[in-house]
Formats: C-alpha cells, structure tokens, sequence
C-alpha cells in the first residue's frame, strides 16, 4: 500500500512591525497557468518524436523526445513516449533505466530524478519485469521531496488505474491537474476513468477534446475522442476522429492503429451499415491488427447477424499500412 502525500502549507512568521506603521500588504500577482504546449521549443522536436515513433522509427523518436524534454524536463506525455520508444528496441529501456539509477545517485534530493527513474521502473515492468514496488517507491519519494509534483502524481495515478483503483487514480490525475492544467496524460487517464467507471461520457469528452489543439501528432488521442463520440451516439464525428487516428499512427503502433479499424467497424454497425463494417475489418485483418476480434465480427457480418443493408457513401478509414507508413 502506498501513501500519499499530501503538501502542508506552513505562513510565515508575523511581522514584529507595530500595527501603526504597517501598511497594506499588496496582493500577490495570480500564479500564471503552466501551458507546455504553448512552447514552440518543446513542440516542435515533441512532434517529430511522435511522428518517428509512430513510423516506427524509435531511435529517432527517441531523440525528439529527449529534446523535448530538455526543454520541459518533466512533461508526463515526453516521459512516457521516451519510454515507449526505448521499450521497443531490446536493451534501450535497460540502459535508460540504469543511466536514470546513476543520476539518481548523483542527485538523491532531486523529485525529478526520482520521477524519472519511476517512470522507467513502470515500463520495465510492462515488459515482464516486476518493478512496480521500485517505481512507486521512486514516485513516493518525489512526491515526499515536491509534493505538488504534477509527473509524480500523474505517474501514481497511472499506477492506481491499472490496480482499478478508480477512486485514488482520480485524486492523483485531479492533483497533477491543480499544478499543471494542461497536462495531457494526466487528462487522457482522468476521462478513462469518467468513461469506464464513472460512466459518463460528457465529462470524459471535456476532458480531451482541446488535446488535439495542444498536440496535433498524437495519434491515440483521436482514438478515444471517436470511442467518446461512438458512446454518445455522435458516428459521424466518431467516424472522423478515427479515421484520423489511423492516418496518424499507420504502423500500428498505438491503440489508434490497433484498434482503430475494429472501433470504425462497430460505429458502422450501430450506423445498419454492415458493408461498410465489412471493408475496414477486413482491412484491420490485412493489417495485422486487431485479428482475431476483426474476423469474429466479419464472420457475424457474413452470417447475416447485422442484416444485409446498402453501403452508404460515408467516410472512409485510412489505407491500410500496406500503402504507407505514418502515425
């Protein structure tokens, strides 16, 4: 079990001035709002990076992330495309994971440096080690040091949603939002949680749909805005969001590019369109995404469970990655 830590505000001592001779206090400037993506400095290579990774150029991927993040070291989003990029290449995540444990070493006061390690503790785990213990002991230790640290509670709340820890993730999200109200992952889990648990929709959808604004080339945001818009009955937009979900991430990286096709395929049902669904599952099969669900719902279709309707002329998905490559 993990505690929080929540940050104690502590005045200052009165002044020992006479009452007289004081005077009234000016009031403090308001604090401006933290907004990442209103650096062009940090978009720019944080956009190439996205763009490389899903094109499944990782080594380049890695070097935009890494210039982003020289820029705003502690961006979650950067963070976690940094370590998503090193995962996939055998023995990157364990050399970031031990250059992390030496700058740790060298700077032990230091949040980020705990952060950052916890970060990578966390994909290491998702790669078959169990390091789970390390990264929240990392993260816990950031927060004891920062305790308004926006990445280590986005972080603690990533680790909380994947326990289906609703509630305590929502706290964490809600925290790292207080101090950075564009932070975007923190966003992303926060209108999971609305959707999946909390069953509404509306409030999820709030949450994201300006992400595209902030950050144009993240594929998998277009994924869950369109899964958002399906929910709420609204195909044609869910339609055009992922649609271009797929056109961003054509190698099938993300969950845009997996499951992207089998999502069009079920607005097209819902929509009677079962020929339309026809053509994007069996791109998805084509694609070598998303299989064995695609051919279920194919072989459903093909059995006449959906009706047999006339294919609209409706918007259609992206071409499969036989075609070209992007995301």
């Amino acid at each position: 079990m993990f505690r929080r830590f929540l940050a104690v505000l502590v005045l200052a001592s009165m002044c020992s001035a006479p009452l007289s001779a004081a005077t009234p206090a000016p009031k403090a400037a308001p604090a401006q709002s933290r907004d990442d993506y209103a650096n062009a400095a940090f978009t720019a290579p944080l956009g190439e990076g996205l763009r490389a990774f899903y094109t499944r150029d990782f080594p380049a991927a890695r070097k935009g992330f890494e210039s982003a993040l020289a820029i705003v070291p502690d961006n979650t989003l950067a963070l976690s495309f940094l370590n998503a990029a090193a995962a996939q290449t055998p023995g990157d995540l364990d050399a970031l994971v031990d250059a992390e444990e030496d700058a740790l070493a060298k700077n032990p006061k230091n949040p980020l440096s705990h952060v950052r390690l916890g970060f990578s503790y966390m994909f290491a785990s998702l790669t078959g080690r169990d390091r789970n213990v390390d990264a929240r002991e990392e993260l816990n230790a950031a927060v004891m040091l920062d305790p308004t640290s926006q990445s280590a509670h986005t972080a603690l709340g990533i680790m909380r949603e994947s326990e289906r820890s609703a509630n305590r993730a929502k706290t964490e999200f809600v925290e790292a939002l207080t101090t950075d109200p564009q932070n975007v992952l923190a966003r992303e889990y926060l209108a999971l949680i609305y959707q999946t648990d909390l069953k509404d929709p509306q409030r999820a959808l709030s949450q994201i749909v300006n992400v595209p604004n902030l950050v144009p080339d993240y594929a998998d945001i277009y994924f869950h805005i369109a899964s958002l818009m399906h929910d709420m009955g609204q195909y044609s937009a869910a339609i055009g969001y992922a649609t271009r979900g797929l056109q961003a991430d054509v190698g099938h990286v993300g969950e845009a590019g997996q499951h992207g096709y089998t999502l069009l395929a079920r607005i097209y049902l819902d929509e009677k369109k079962p020929d339309d669904a026809r053509r994007v599952l069996k791109a998805s099969i084509s694609a070598g995404t998303d299989v064995a669900y695609a051919a279920t719902l194919l072989k459903k279709i093909d059995d006449g469970a959906y009706g047999k309707v006339e294919a609209s002329p409706s918007p259609a998905p992206s071409p499969s990655p036989g075609k070209k490559k992007p995301l």
